[in-house]
């Protein structure tokens, strides 16, 4: 979940003397130097391949020598060029569910707690959440089969889906780890064929009504690594059985991809790329 649009996705930070890959062109990997490499080329973090030690601090648990591969995903700029929060939001402002000017007024004060650290995920679940409780289940399924057809389905590239399937082939688990709410993502996910997901939870009262409120640990920030270990102590793992790649855009997930066996830095903002250049984590830009 990131509430605006417009979160330092792209344009900053890009290594000296690399330009970004045009669209639907092939994705480029970047070195701890900064040197473009094709996707697919010789690296040490390719699916399905295992690296004695991970590199720059990630990883503090210790891989057991058989284990279970994962490969997690965060949704929003790391597998669609796309807030599917804010995008939601703003088909809702074109069905009449929402008065435009207040709804961006309140998504710009959301969004500058964001950039401040400051940010209640419950306050703005409760925010985001609004029209869907208003307009009912029946009508805001249906909205959002419309929402997939005319917007998610459009934005989905190739390449996405070819780095969701590589890692389906070499035997990974796939998971998607995102802060948007389920009933946004759930069917992003089975677009990319993927069952297994992680997102926040929204709660329901006795009558199966969302009441607004967020169901156990948001999967934002910190409450990604607590959320995933959830997922796997349920099946009887911990991170010492499993060997973990994660993507994602956004420093918001720093905790996570320090616990990763190998961390991969997809579309990074600004402040991702700098720091994985410095700490010579993979650098994806997918798209």
């Amino acid at each position: 979940m990131t509430i605006s649009s417009n979160e330092n996705k792209f344009s900053d930070g890009l290594p000296q003397g690399k330009s970004a890959p045009s669209e639907g062109g092939a994705p480029h990997e970047v070195t701890s130097v900064g040197a473009p490499l094709q996707a697919g080329a010789a690296e040490p973090a390719l699916p399905g391949r295992r690296r004695s030690a991970p590199s720059g601090g990630s990883a503090l648990h210790e891989v057991k020598s058989v284990g279970v591969r994962i490969a997690l995903f965060d949704l929003d700029h790391t597998l669609i060029p796309m807030d599917s929060d804010y995008e939601w939001g703003e088909f809702t402002i074109g069905l009449g569910w929402c008065e435009a000017s207040e709804f961006k007024r309140r998504n710009l004060e959301f969004f500058e707690q964001y950039q401040a650290g400051t940010l209640d995920i419950h306050d703005y679940v409760r925010f985001a959440t609004q029209a869907i409780r208003e307009q009912g289940a029946t009508k805001s399924i249906a909205a959002h089969a419309r929402f997939m057809s005319e917007v998610v389905h459009k934005g989905i590239k190739d390449q996405a889906r070819e780095l969701v399937a590589s890692h389906r082939r070499a035997g990974d688990e796939v998971v998607i780890v995102t802060a948007t709410n389920a009933f946004v993502t759930r069917p992003i996910a089975e677009a990319f064929g993927v069952s297994e997901l992680i997102a926040v939870e929204l709660a329901r009262d006795a009558a199966g009504n969302l009441t607004g409120e967020i169901a156990g640990t948001p999967s934002f920030r910190e409450g990604k690594v607590k959320r995933v270990e959830q997922w796997l102590a349920a099946r009887d793992l911990d991170w010492a059985d499993v060997e973990t790649t994660f993507y994602t855009d956004s420093m918001n997930d720093l905790a996570l991809l320090e616990k990763a066996t190998h961390p991969v830095a997809t579309n990074p903002d600004a402040r991702l790329r700098a720091l994985s250049l410095e700490r010579g984590w993979r650098i994806l830009d997918l798209f």
